[in-house]
């Protein structure tokens, strides 16, 4: 038999018997019948005192358990808020890097063509003549500029003028090698860095190029429409900066198109 009930019976017991005692009259006159009677209104008054501590207590263990409950549904609130909270930080970093991203690409590239813009094709020419200083390796510029690029504006619309300078775009980066650049310089003018590229290696790239320009035929309400291009090609000398080598270049473009355009020039 468990303890607990073993001596919940002996205190059932023990009360029965004292409550006897203290009703029969034969123990009336009895000398310690008197200190029976008060050992056991102090017994239960220690008993109901006893109670009421048990009963604090029990309320103060419910009131307990309730705060760390509620302790409990606070804080997987918290850790609940805090995961959306970092998920929208992450998603917010991802955005921030997306951006970032995107701020530089449009800092460095053509909106239009999506090919490198002038102000990066300026940074990799000073690049470039800084290798070439110590006796390095020497490069070539490439200016192209498409041929009546007016007319076929003012033909076909500044929509389709746009395609085929993306289309021009596309055509000069096919052309180049690896490790070159292409960029739209203004307008429908581009500028091409050959790096380590003598005049012998950049003509071979640069008839490459002319015979991608001339096979563009781009479709206008069922019409194929194509384009030529002018060139000039100079390549870097000792002691110029890429301004003085562009400048030759330039000046061989503008020969190519008193030649009757559709064709490249190689500044002396």
């Amino acid at each position: 038999m468990p303890l607990m009930p073993k001596f919940q019976k002996l205190d059932e017991e023990l009360e029965q018997k004292v409550q006897e005692i203290l009703a029969d009259e034969q123990y009336r006159d009895h000398p310690m019948r008197e200190l029976l009677e008060q050992l056991w209104s102090a017994v239960g008054w220690q008993l109901a005192r006893l109670e009421r501590i048990t009963n604090i207590s029990d309320r103060y263990q419910n009131a307990a358990r309730e705060r760390v409950s509620l302790l409990s549904q606070r804080y997987d609130r918290q850790i609940r808020l805090l995961e959306r909270v970092l998920r929208i930080s992450d998603r917010y970093q991802l955005m921030l890097k997306d951006l970032n991203v995107a701020l530089h690409e449009a800092s460095t590239h053509d909106l239009l063509t999506g090919i490198a813009n002038r102000r990066l094709m300026s940074e990799c020419c000073r690049q470039a003549d800084e290798r070439s200083l110590a006796d390095g390796p020497t490069y070539s510029l490439v200016v192209l500029d498409a041929d009546h690029f007016k007319l076929i504006n003012d033909t076909y619309g500044h929509e389709f003028g746009d395609q085929m300078l993306v289309e021009l775009a596309q055509k000069f980066k096919s052309s180049i090698r690896s490790n070159d650049l292409v960029a739209r310089w203004g307008g429908e003018e581009f500028l091409g860095l050959f790096v380590d590229a003598d005049l012998n290696v950049a003509e071979v790239i640069v008839q490459r190029l002319l015979a991608g320009v001339r096979s563009i035929a781009l479709d206008h309400k069922g019409t194929e429409v194509g384009i030529t291009a002018s060139i000039g090609l100079a390549q870097h000398a000792p002691g110029e900066t890429y301004a003085d080598t562009f400048r030759r270049a330039d000046e061989a473009l503008l020969v190519a198109k008193r030649r009757g355009r559709d064709r490249y020039v190689i500044a002396p």
